[in-house]
């Protein structure tokens, strides 16, 4: 296993352990990751110590590098400190057990097979030694190799237990089998149904977390269907979850908006990083639910389903503890102009409907567009090459504008103090009245986005509105 431990920071580790005659070893995703032959994303060492991982940790900070600032958490054990390349934790050997009705376990000082029992899943209990005389050697009590082989997540201990004392494991079994594309071994997934209600004890900021880990993933919708089938989905995201299930009438059926949304997120993921746009994603058709009406001429309609989605967001957000700032209006704005560019793509395309949408996009235009091509879920290869040609032609459509008109967020080159100047009035209805005739003329391209045709433009609305320009020479 020295594979694992080929980087000088563990020789400097190992140096330290050893001088201070304490047994210590590298845990969990560094060890997981290395023998996947996976890049760990956060670049993060976990050091079990037999014995204090506080002093260890200063010790080995101030070898590596005097002036490295050691974060403490002394109610924790615990203390980590970075380096240009590493996180690095270390934690004293230690076991826990747990209140039923409480996350905050009770923690006595342990040896390594304590530590490693009371760790999630047998893939992340695997440890390497660090001390010299045992260098490399590779410890595994619970099959975590053979369970990586397998492609298993499994728990080192009766799943029931693992799942009661901290209820956060079964989404991260759900997180870890999405990432990896791994299988839930079974007893461990039926321990998720039985035990899914606990999760309710867990706070809202840890659950998002694996949330945004499932969503970041290059596959989210299997977590997702994961979620759904354990029964967690209802609990921690109800509103995702409303959107299961077909209804017939009259032989017409619409769509599965819960798999369709899921496939929208697989389908944007393979074209962006950004997360707040994969939530946008997720949530473009979250108000399907509340929208659905049967229309016997024309079957199933959503109508206004991206407005009432967009007004949802805030709630959602604020539920699980999202942030509340302009991420959230971003998916806001996104989820409420997800039909635009799909409806132009249907349509004699005008001018002045693409001006429109720039204005209202604004920097998002294209944003917005990965979400509408991503949204194309047909079966159907020539329905769905149609509709991507129709994208093309509008993508290229709002190129041509915004080189022309230059309308991405757009603001009229006339502002409310000069038409109060102009005009010699106060603030009011009017100055709002003014202000809106000249952008929508340069939306609708009755006169370009320059000052000159503006200002006429005001002189000539100031005098329908019976207003006098001032004089402003004198």
């Amino acid at each position: 296993m020295n594979i694992c431990l080929n980087d000088k920071i563990f020789e400097t580790l190992s140096s330290v352990v050893t001088s201070e005659n304490v047994q210590a070893y590298v845990i969990g995703g560094w060890v997981r990751d290395c023998l996947l032959k996976r890049d760990h994303p956060e670049k993060d060492i976990d050091i079990v110590v037999i014995g204090s991982g506080i002093d260890i940790a200063k010790k080995a900070a101030r070898k590596i590098h005097h002036g490295t600032k050691v974060s403490v958490f002394k109610n924790f054990g615990t203390a980590m400190f970075k380096n240009r390349e590493y996180e690095i934790e270390f934690v004293g050997a230690r076991k826990e057990s747990y209140d039923r009705n409480s996350r905050k376990p009770v923690v006595e000082n342990g040896t390594l097979e304590d530590d490693q029992k009371r760790r999630d899943f047998t893939i992340n209990t695997l440890a390497i030694s660090l001390n010299r005389e045992t260098f490399g050697e590779f410890l595994d009590p619970f099959g975590g190799l053979d369970d990586l082989k397998k492609k298993i997540i499994r728990t080192p201990l009766e799943p029931d237990k693992t799942f009661s004392d901290d209820p956060l494991r079964m989404m991260r079994a759900i997180r870890f089998a999405t990432q990896l594309n791994f299988t839930i071994e079974e007893e461990t997934f039926n321990s998720i149904k039985e035990n899914a209600g606990r999760i309710m004890i867990v706070s809202a900021e840890r659950i998002v977390a694996e949330l945004n880990k499932i969503i970041m993933s290059s596959n989210p919708s299997k977590g997702f269907i994961l979620l759904e089938k354990t029964g967690l989905l209802k609990i921690i995201f109800p509103e995702l979850d409303n959107l299961k299930g077909v209804e017939t009438k009259d032989g017409r059926a619409h769509k599965d908006n819960f798999h369709h949304s899921i496939k929208v997120l697989d389908n944007i993921s393979r074209n962006t990083d950004n997360l707040w746009l994969r939530w946008a994603a997720l949530l473009h058709d979250i108000a399907k639910p509340a929208t659905k009406k049967y229309l016997p001429d024309s079957g199933w309609s959503f109508h206004g389903h991206e407005f009432v989605g967009s007004k949802m967001v805030p709630d959602i957000f604020r539920k699980l503890k999202l942030p509340l700032n302009e991420k959230m209006k971003y998916v806001q704005k996104i989820v409420d102009l997800h039909l635009r560019p799909i409806a132009l793509s249907q349509d004699l395309v005008t001018d002045s409907a693409l001006r429109r949408l720039l204005f209202e996009a604004g920097n998002d235009i294209d944003d917005l567009m990965i979400l509408c091509e991503a949204d194309i879920t047909s079966n159907n290869e020539a329905k769905k090459t149609k509709h991507l040609e129709n994208f093309r032609i509008v993508r290229n459509k709002l190129r041509e504008i915004e080189e022309k008109d230059a309308l991405r967020n757009f603001q009229p080159p006339i502002d409310g103090s000069e038409i109060i100047m102009t005009f010699g009035i106060q603030p009011g209805k009017m100055v709002g009245i003014i202000k809106n005739a000249i952008r929508d003329a340069i939306l609708d391209g009755i006169i370009p986005n320059e000052p000159n045709a503006a200002r006429n433009l005001m002189i000539e609305k100031g005098i329908e509105l019976g207003l006098t320009a001032v004089d402003q020479t004198t």
